[in-house]
């Protein structure tokens, strides 16, 4: 693990809330000249703490209001299995995000949709389809109360 002094907290916090900000507005606001406080950013980059920049969408301003949170059991927790149901799950857009799970389910999965309709599809031609599912339970989110994006330093 990465272990960030003071100044590169600081550096994190401000591109975590501003990934557009100049590198003089960051320099300034992280109390660094520029150059140094680029090569820091660049050693971030380099080190994995900073993984990527991207834009914050509306997924529904996208056409995609519809998150629903899928619990997958498999029929046998193996590591074939495992690598399989990744490997097919990597390849689906709608699902957000995945997550190797301990307790009852083995994966949690976020995939979004427009509509219900498309998620059907999604769960019949796709889902259940992929290799050693033994069980899926969907729960679909009525409002989405909170999402964050910055990590608590």
């Amino acid at each position: 693990m990465s272990v960030l002094d003071a100044v590169d907290r600081r550096i994190v916090r401000q591109l975590q809330s501003n990934g557009r900000i100049s590198n003089v507005d960051l320099a300034e606001g992280v109390g660094l000249s520029p150059a140094p406080c680029l090569r820091r950013v660049r050693s971030l980059e380099e080190r994995g703490v900073i993984r990527g920049y991207s834009a914050q969408v509306d997924q529904s301003a996208l056409g995609l209001p519809i998150n629903v949170f899928v619990q997958v059991t498999l029929e046998k927790q193996v590591e074939h299995n495992l690598d399989d149901f990744e490997s097919e799950v990597l390849r689906r857009p709608e699902v957000m995000e995945c997550y190797l799970m301990t307790g009852d389910a083995d994966y949690f999965l976020r995939v979004v949709v427009p509509d219900l309709p498309a998620y059907e599809r999604f769960l019949k031609r796709h889902l259940t389809r992929m290799p050693a599912v033994a069980n899926i339970r969907s729960s679909f989110a009525l409002k989405q109360v909170l999402q964050r994006s910055e990590l608590p330093l």
